[in-house]
Formats: C-alpha cells, sequence, structure tokens
C-alpha cells in the first residue's frame, strides 16, 4: 500500500529513559535487541545523539516545538505546554493531511492552566484536538498513575482502569509500595530486582504495544498516517515480568560494572540491576518487532519512514548517579536509529545528533517547511545521502546547567559535580532563570573528553576548544 502522493507512513517509536549504549549495536554490552540491528541496517544509527533535555516533559516539549531547552516553554516535569506553541503533530494533521495517532505514557504537560499527567481522563483521548492528533489513547506515567490510584482507590488513568477492570490493579500497586517507589532517595528504589505479579499480557508495555496496533487498524485508508508509540520502559522502578526475570540469569550473563561509582552497593545488587535493565531493553526490542511484523501484515514497511529514539537515558550508578537529569553521557545520550522511505543504507553515524531534530524532519517528509523560528534542523539531506553531515555541535540544558557537544569534547557551564543528591547528579533545587544565569557565570566551565571519562576537567588545557564551544553555547540561550 503506497501513502497519498508517496508521501511516507511515520511510525515513531519513543522509549523513556534509555542510555545511547545500551544496545547489541554496542558489543560491550551483552543485551540483546536484533530487531533493532536490522532497523539499523536499513537505514541509519546515529551512536552519539543527545536529548535536547535529559527530563521527559521538557525533552518532548523540545520534540513537539522544534525549539531547544530555554526556547521550548518547558522548563521541568510541572509546568505546562503553552498553549500558544505549535506542535507538529498539529501541523502534520491540519497542513499535511496526515491521519495522526499515538498512544502510551504522554508526559508533556498539557494546553490547560496547570500541568496534569491524568488530563487525558480514563479513555485517554481528552485533548487530541489541540494537541493535533485524530485518534489515540494516551496513559500517564506508570510510577504517577500507580501513585494516585493508591491514594485516591480509584484509577485516573487508562492502563490502571485496564488493570481494576482485569482485576490487578491492587496487586500492581501493591507491588510498587514494596519496591519504595515514593522515595527516590532510597537505595531500595534501585535495589528493587524482583519480579511483578502481573502476567505478561497485563505489563504496561504489552499493553502500549496492543494499543499502537489497535489504533492502525481503525485508520482510514487513503491517508498517509503518523503513529506515535511512547513505551514507558527502561524507566524505573525495575518492575519485570517472571519471564523477563529470566531472560539474563538463566544462563546468568554479566554486565560491566558502574563506571567511577563510590556508592554503597555490592557489585552482585548492581549486575541484578543491570540485569533488569537489559531486561527491559531487550523487551522493548520485541516490541518494535511486533510493530515491524504489523506494518509487513499491512504491505506498509517498504512506505514507512521508522524511528526508534528515547526521551532522555540513565545513569545506572556511573559516576555515583542515578537516574537522569545530569549532563553526562549516560543521562543526556539516547538511541537514535531512522530506516524507510528516502534514507539510505548508511550504517552507524558516529558525528553528534540530537533528537530535537527529529520535529523538522518529520514535517519535511509530510512535506511541509520549518517555522522561520525554529532551532530544529532537518536530517533528510544527510539521511537520503545528499549531504555528508547535519551538525557538528548539539546541545542540551536542563535548570542552571547548559552543554554543548561536538561529539568528543563536552563543554558544561553552569554544573558543579559535588553536588549529588541521594545519588542523583543534579541541584537539591530547580533555580528560576535569572538564578541559572547567574550560576552559569560563576561557576568554572567544564570541559570533558568522554573518549577518556566525565570526571577530569581538561579545559585548561583545551581553551581554543572552550572558547569554541562556549560561542556555539551562547546562541542557544533567549
Amino acid at each position: 500500500m503506497t501513502p497519498v502522493g508517496e508521501r511516507p507512513n511515520i511510525l515513531f517509536i519513543l522509549t523513556d529513559q534509555q542510555r545511547s549504549d545500551w544496545l547489541a549495536l554496542n558489543p560491550d554490552i551483552p543485551v540483546r535487541t536484533p530487531n533493532l540491528e536490522k532497523l539499523a541496517a536499513r537505514g541509519v544509527h546515529f551512536t552519539r545523539a543527545v536529548c535536547p533535555s535529559p527530563l521527559c516533559a521538557p525533552t518532548r516539549a523540545c520534540l513537539a516545538s522544534g525549539k531547544e531547552y530555554e526556547r521550548c516553554g518547558v522548563l521541568d516535569n510541572d509546568e505546562p505546554y503553552p498553549p500558544d506553541r505549535q506542535t507538529y503533530h498539529r501541523r502534520l494533521r491540519d497542513e499535511a493531511g496526515y491521519h495522526v495517532m499515538g498512544c502510551g505514557k504522554f508526559h508533556v504537560g498539557n494546553n490547560t492552566p496547570a500541568p496534569n499527567v491524568f488530563s487525558w481522563g480514563l479513555e485517554g483521548n481528552a485533548l487530541i484536538d489541540e494537541w493535533g492528533y485524530c485518534d489515540a489513547l494516551f496513559n500517564a506515567g506508570k510510577n504517577q498513575a500507580a501513585i494516585m490510584a493508591a491514594r485516591t482507590g480509584r484509577p485516573c488513568d487508562p492502563y490502571l482502569a485496564y488493570l481494576q477492570q482485569e482485576g490487578l490493579m491492587q496487586d500492581h500497586i501493591s507491588d510498587y509500595e514494596r519496591r519504595s517507589w515514593e522515595w527516590e532517595e532510597r537505595p531500595e528504589m534501585w535495589s528493587s530486582t524482583i519480579p511483578t505479579s502481573l502476567p505478561d499480557e497485563a505489563y504496561c508495555d504489552n499493553w502500549i504495544t496492543r494499543n499502537g496496533s489497535m489504533l492502525l487498524d481503525r485508520a482510514p485508508a487513503g491517508k498517509p498516517w503518523y503513529l506515535e508509540v511512547n513505551l514507558q520502559n527502561p524507566h524505573h522502578p525495575w518492575d519485570i515480568t517472571g519471564g523477563m526475570h529470566r531472560l539474563y540469569r538463566d544462563p546468568e550473563i554479566t554486565f560491566p560494572m558502574p563506571e567511577y561509582c563510590d556508592l554503597d552497593l555490592a557489585e552482585e545488587t548492581h549486575a541484578e540491576v543491570r540485569r533488569n535493565y537489559a531486561a527491559m531493553v531487550e523487551h522493548l526490542d520485541q516490541c518494535l518487532g511486533r510493530f515491524v511484523a504489523k506494518l509487513e501484515e499491512r504491505g506498509e514497511l517498504e512506505s514507512t519512514l521508522l524511528v526508534f529514539a528515547s526521551d532522555h537515558g540513565e545513569m545506572l550508578g556511573d559516576y555515583g548517579q542515578w537516574q537522569k537529569k545530569s549532563p553526562l553521557q549516560a543521562s543526556v545520550g539516547v538511541p537514535l536509529v531512522i530506516a524507510g522511505p528516502g534514507v539510505d543504507r548508511r550504517g552507524p553515524c558516529h558525528a553528534p545528533a540530537t533528537i530535537v531534530d527529529l520535529h523538522a524532519t518529520l514535517i519535511g517528509c509530510a512535506g511541509l517547511a520549518p517555522a522561520r523560528d525554529m532551532d530544529s534542523r532537518s536530517l533528510r539531506p544527510f539521511l537520503s545521502g545528499a549531504a555528508a553531515g547535519n551538525r557538528e555541535v548539539v546541545f542540551s540544558a536542563l535548570g542552571p546547567w547548559r552543554l554543548a557537544f561536538d561529539g568528543r569534547y563536552k563543554l558544561i557551564e553552569g554544573y558543579d559535580p559535588r553536588l549529588r543528591r541521594g545519588g542523583y547528579g543534579w541541584e537539591p533545587h530547580s533555580p528560576g532563570r535569572s538564578e541559572s544565569r547567574r550560576l552559569q557565570r560563576q561557576r568554572p566551565p567544564i570541559l570533558y573528553d568522554v573518549e577518556a571519562n566525565e570526571r577530569d576537567n581538561v579545559a585548561p588545557d583545551h581553551p581554543g576548544i572552550v572558547e569554541r564551544l562556549a560561542c556555539m553555547l551562547e546562541g542557544t540561550r533567549s
């Protein structure tokens, strides 16, 4: 089936908290991702892609708006997306005539006065017109939904409503409670690697995958379509099913230990955490495989642009840190693989890339021109082989810090690596814009050679690199 006007269908799979290096495409990590390998063989794998901000709502707002962190309008998870800000979803629907669909964890705030991850309602489609969707089934994050259901005694999103219907909601809440899931400073959150009691069919990402397949089945014929699948994993807590729990334990697989880690955890605890994380990544790959099989069944694989990425990474104990919000590579680095119409089989690309460029790329595939004030640049010339590269430097930011990365050297302004809270690599508070600027001027710049480590500041040895990256970083500020 060929889309109308030869414009491709678009399938965008976005995971949550997946590191760029935790793929079988990296021979140093013994995780199995065969479907992602096949996808990369058909197109391009960007090995040094970064997110515009290592936090869910800001990075997704950057994607939606096509703007870098300071200009996207969402600087933290608790801020709403500005109602006057355009989204590429609306442009695909209203200007290009795409049937725009979405499912999974939608975490960008919303167009109401106060941000609320539950504002999609129990049907998961309450805000589709405002955002630019034609059909959707969105849910809250698994931890957010479980917290709210525990407090109210009732489901507040479609996934918990599904679990309640199956008689599994209380089992799910009880499982999260025993993981100390509301107390992220406590080591129990990270060291809990017990399997969930949920059956495989009720596991969140399996449910989201079925929803995506259902949306495709009810898409109208004769129109190109866009489907965004926001998978939940490998976001903490690392709750995996019994079958997933055995994936890297029978037989037992050994993963590299965290780099430069000073956390008070035994090596075997780190090993167990990494086995759970790997099992989640392999399961995500299986979800990708189901969508590829669905496209083949519909006769649409060759006419569909397929994008696989994540909103940010996960420190996994590296440098004594957990989770995200850190400017270090395990936090800002994300997988990015693209294949399909208009994409040459170029293999791995080791130049810097940013997922904020997906905005211009997707609307360009639909025949639309980028807005004048957009920071996003289309990857299409590079993907097609018409251009040798796309960017020399990419950017990321959160709270007081800003970074510029050229693929090897990373300049960070406004960051103090000594400020770690509970094993997290971020500030104990979120400073406002003026305070952030003051900290960027006050704190000395840090330059890391990521091919060596992200511990030793080499700024004094490379003043020319510092000056070049600082000049480029200045252009990202509002």
